[in-house]
């Protein structure tokens, strides 16, 4: 065996073990990390909507996640040219048609000026199926 070759009979990190699958999605990385990106306006959104103001939790949330994603794609695609390295976003299918639902729905929602229970209930669950269809490819 050379120098640069990796025995995988003893490898030393085999026995340690994290608690974490290996096998987890890269896309559930995103998710947790976009999640945790917008928190703050997350949990503004659910005091507004515990509040009966519907329409402005509808805006807290729309607006924070499509200024988070206006301002942090070009900012990759950017960096992503400097450095030469090619970039892929990742939407397959089904991820396409949950994103022009979502978009939809939203069109939906924004063009009657007010918001209903209803069809934040329509929101939750694209985005229920979004994370199942994550988790469970």
């Amino acid at each position: 065996m050379s120098l640069g070759e990796i025995d995988s009979a003893h490898d030393p990190l085999e026995h340690r073990s994290s608690g974490y699958s290996r096998d987890a999605p890269e896309a559930l990385v995103g998710i947790i990390i976009s999640s945790i990106v917008l928190m703050p306006e997350g949990y503004a959104a659910v005091r507004a909507a515990r509040r009966n103001r519907l329409q402005t939790s509808l805006n807290l949330t729309l607006g924070s996640a499509l200024a988070s994603i206006g301002f942090t794609i070009p900012a990759v695609a950017i960096i992503s040219l400097l450095t030469g390295r090619m970039l892929t976003l990742g939407l397959e299918a089904k991820e396409t048609v949950l994103l022009l639902l979502s978009l939809f729905v939203a069109t939906l929602s924004l063009n009657t000026g007010r918001t209903t229970v209803l069809q934040g209930t329509v929101h939750l669950v694209i985005f229920a199926v979004y994370l199942f269809t994550v988790i469970v490819p």
